[in-house]
């Protein structure tokens, strides 16, 4: 590596990423989820276009785990533990047992409608069965959903990976496969490993970061994205679940109200937008669409099975004993969009010479980019037919919080949002604890002190000063009034 070469591979790398921020633009108005755009990138590159020619599977895998670790840790840092809480045993049922229905159902497809042997069979209801929360709320973003069904989605999709890279693994070996009972044992033992490294440093994560403060808001965002990568290595090393490991570790983080909350997001928002990017331009670089024609039957064979059949029939057989409505459930079925795993999990057989790898990347590839195609722009309108998130609320309020060390204060700057109940309310309404006021509104490029008189707007900005003491009274209590308007808690005095 020279200093030209260094030259000609930031031009090309700035090239795309600037091509494919353009292209999320037109995704957002097409209602299509960016990867494909991503993906379609790849290829135009790829031997079929300009003709680059790039066949490193191995390296496409690794950066691919690597983009993965950032994207589930982006997920699970804008994951609300409150709205998930309600919805743990049901999404924990659907990651597990409904993946395990989805995966025999799709391969049974597999083999008795297209001929392909149980062991491909297997391996590629493996490799479909993980649903993509990045693609799914592309789509739905303009839908506001009732957090009990947003949080069902976001927990399956950060839980469903463990199980199903388990599996994979399991299926791409070359020599025979453990028994059912071994396979189930790896399975809860990694799950256990993985669970239990996320929790422990999570938890001494967001501790340590509350106790230290460091000098420079900057220095937050790194240190939330190292903890989450120290939580995927060390479940890894230990055998255990690293991606399981890597969520959960950032729900606790991203839960645990650290300093600079919103930019520790933003900064993981970026990341995770620049992995996707890399491994869909990868992928597609990596796939060769004259070879893939042969792969076009057996990809919308065994997609019909996996979304009309397996899919449905998961989600029933898990989610009817927890009561969930036929409305949700034709939601959550629909909604099970594929998207980065199971193409970057495609690239195990690859690497492991499993015979007949090519063709499962192929038929995987052509799966994912035609019912994307087909369920992506769908999904507003079966939500909006089957009248779900009608009356729900848009994006939680913002609230980022700096401390004041030697004020034994806090200073929380205040965003509401389009959809925010806050709007309306009078400074005096807000009915803040002892210990905290409203001293600066930002609005329309201006700013301004407000008075007990003055009314919030939505779009507004605020700036809260408030003691230690009642830092995380005042928090929950614009949390009530962004959600229930100026009556919210009023039974319940100054909460």
């Amino acid at each position: 590596m020279t200093v030209d070469h260094l030259n000609k591979l930031l031009l090309e790398f700035s090239a795309i990423l600037l091509v494919a921020v353009v292209a999320v633009r037109l995704a957002s108005r097409s209602g299509l989820p960016s990867l494909l755009l991503y993906l379609g990138i790849g290829m135009a590159i790829g031997q079929n276009g300009l003709g680059v020619t790039f066949n490193n599977a191995e390296l496409t895998q690794v950066l691919g785990y690597a983009a993965l670790v950032v994207i589930l840790a982006e997920g699970g840092l804008k994951t609300n533990w409150q709205e998930i809480k309600p919805v743990m045993p049901a999404a924990t049922v659907l990651a597990t047992v409904g993946v395990g229905i989805s995966v025999f159902v799709t391969a049974a497809g597999a083999h008795l409608l297209c001929g392909l042997d149980w062991r491909l069979s297997m391996l590629l209801g493996a490799v479909v069965s993980s649903t993509d929360a990045a693609a799914v709320f592309s789509v739905l973003r303009t839908v506001p959903l009732p957090s009990r069904l947003s949080g069902l989605l976001e927990a399956e999709s950060g839980f469903n990976d463990a199980p199903v890279v388990i599996l994979v693994v399991a299926f791409a070996t070359t020599g025979p496969l453990d028994s059912w009972y071994v396979l189930l044992g790896t399975i809860l033992a990694e799950l256990a490993i993985g669970a239990a490294v996320g929790l422990a440093v999570g938890k001494l994560g967001a501790y340590g970061l509350r106790q230290i403060a460091l000098p420079a808001s900057g220095l937050y965002p790194i240190a939330v994205l190292a903890l989450a990568s120290l939580a995927y290595a060390a479940g890894a090393l230990l055998h255990g679940s690293g991606f399981l490991a890597v969520y959960v570790c950032s729900v606790l983080l991203g839960n645990a109200k650290l300093p600079h909350g919103p930019a520790v997001r933003g900064f993981a928002d970026g990341l995770a937008w620049i992995g996707q990017i890399g491994m869909f331009v990868l992928l597609g670089l990596l796939c060769t669409p004259a070879t893939m024609g042969s792969a076009v039957v057996p990809a919308l064979v065994i997609g019909l099975v996996l979304v009309l059949v397996a899919r449905p029939l998961s989600v029933v057989f898990t989610l009817t004993p927890f009561k969930l409505p036929w409305r949700e459930q034709a939601l959550l079925s629909w909604a099970g969009l594929r998207g980065a795993v199971p193409i970057v999990l495609a690239t195990i057989p690859l690497v492991a010479d499993v015979p007949h790898a090519q063709d499962g990347f192929n038929i995987v590839f052509v799966l994912v980019v035609v019912f994307t195609l087909v369920q992506g722009p769908t999904l507003p309108w079966l939500a909006r037919r089957l009248r779900i998130g009608e009356g729900a609320l848009g994006q939680d309020l913002g609230i980022e919080s700096a401390p004041l060390e030697h004020l034994h204060g806090r200073l929380l700057s205040v965003s509401l949002a389009p959809q925010s109940r806050m709007s309306g309310v009078e400074v005096s309404e807000l009915r803040l604890p002892a210990g905290a006021a409203v001293t600066l509104v930002v609005r329309e490029r201006s700013s301004f002190v407000p008075d007990r008189a003055t009314v919030l707007r939505a779009g507004d900005e605020l700036l809260v000063v408030t003691t230690d003491e009642a830092g995380e009274a005042t928090e929950a209590r614009l949390r009530a009034v962004d959600r229930g308007g100026k009556l919210a808690g009023w039974l319940q005095g100054r909460q």
